[in-house]
This record gives C-alpha cells, structure tokens and sequence, in this order.
C-alpha cells in the first residue's frame, strides 16, 4: 500500500515554494493596503459577475491570489503543500503551474456559470424596475455593510456584488488530481485517522456537491467553485491519459 506523508519546506519544488510566496505576499499587501491606506485590494483582484460593478477579465486569475483571512489562507496553503508537492515532482514545474491555473479559472468560470443561473432563478420574483435598481446601487450598499430589506433584492444583490476569492478552486483541482493518480496513499484527517485518497476525494467532493445544492443562507463558501476546480482537473487528467503524457 502506499504510505503519503508531506516532506519538509526545503524539500518543496519551485513552483508550490513560488505560488506559497506569491500568495502570502498578496495576502499581506490586502491587510496593508486596507488598513493604511483604506484601498480594497479584493474590488480590484477578487472574481466579480461580469455585470457587476468592478469586474474585469484578469479577475479569472487574481482572484486565486486573494484570501478572506488567516484561516483561509492557511488551509489553502496547506493543501497546496501537501499535495502539490508531489504532484509537481511527478508531473514537472510547467505542467503543475498549467493545471493549477486551468484548474482555478475553471472554477471561477463554474462559479459564474452557477451565479448566472441563480440570478436568472431569482428574476422571475422581480419587477423590471428592482432589478434596475440593483444593478444601479446595490454595490454601494453592500459597501455600506447593508443590504435590501426585501429578501429576493437583498439574495439577487447579494449574488450580484460579492466576490469570489481564494486558491480553494486550484487547491480542489489538486486534490482529485492526488486522489487520481495516487488512490491508496494515506492521507492523515486531523493527523489522525488514516484515509485512502480516493475515498478521501471521494467523501469530500460529495460535502461540496451537497453544500452547494443546499445553499444555506450565511453560507458564503464557493462551493460550486471548489466543484468546479474537480471538473476541470478530471478532465485535464481524463486528456493526458488519452495522450498517454500522464507521466
């Protein structure tokens, strides 16, 4: 059977070494810009819908840089450790910075695809001149920390001006790549209780799929987006396998 134990920071290939430095530093420009200078680096780098207020096509990319707090960061730096290790050792530099990339902006395109959807569900609840309205102020509402008093304004705003952020996509996308290619490598759950990778991915893709389905409000995790980076990295690994360049 094989046995998976993450090896030590000097051991770390260049590129998960760079994307972990990357991501730390844009994390700390996010605090400083914010409380020196009061400047949002999210408005600018998080993922928006593309009919709100501040979004822009490199969003697709940036927003895997931008994290919501310590907490986020670290587990998705974590993940990215401990998998990307050995997935960048197996694969090469290029071909892990390729997948990791086409992985997160694949889910940001499913999480979009999925905001389209809702917005369109919650459509039919409103009059042409509410939804005027909230495409004309609902962000600066939300940037006021309020939000309509009517619930199917408040939800079709809510959808429309929030952010996506963080390396979770990518991370998701590594993940079942690890599951994929190593299925019976132990992974350790709270260092702990020792899981097969593939029951492991399998377990944890169906929390993601439930979770979204669920939609529970105060829930403001991408769920879909995590989905999304699993879609995307089973079929890049489905292609490579074709071409027999999986190795």
């Amino acid at each position: 059977m094989q046995q998976y134990r993450p090896q030590g920071f000097t051991m770390l290939p260049p590129v998960v070494k760079n994307l972990l430095i990357i991501n730390a530093l844009f994390f700390l420009a996010m605090i400083v810009l914010d409380s020196s200078f009061h400047y949002d680096l999210v408005a600018l780098f998080g993922l928006h819908y593309p009919r709100a207020h501040d979004f822009g096509i490199w969003q697709f990319i940036t927003y895997m840089f931008m994290h919501g707090g310590f907490s986020h960061i670290l587990f998705n730096m974590f993940a990215l450790w401990m998998f990307g290790n050995t997935l960048e050792n197996v694969w090469g530099g290029k071909r892990f910075l390729n997948y990791y990339l086409l992985t997160g902006i694949g889910a940001g395109v499913v999480q979009t695809v999925v905001a389209y959807l809702r917005l369109t569900a919650i459509k039919t609840g409103l009059s042409p001149e509410e939804i005027q309205l909230v495409y004309s102020e609902g962000y600066n509402i939300l940037q006021k920390g309020m939000n309509y008093q009517n619930e199917t304004m408040a939800s079709f705003n809510a959808i429309l001006n929030t952010p996506t952020i963080g390396a979770s996509g990518a991370v998701f996308g590594i993940l079942l790549a690890f599951g994929m290619m190593f299925p019976n490598s132990l992974i350790y759950v709270y260092f702990a209780i020792p899981v097969k990778a593939k029951y492991f991915v399998m377990i944890y893709g169906a929390i993601e799929l439930y979770s979204g389905i669920a939609n529970n409000a105060g829930d403001n995790v991408a769920h879909f987006a995590h989905l999304g980076g699993m879609i995307f990295g089973f079929i890049l690994i489905q292609y490579w396998k074709k071409k027999g360049t999986l190795y």
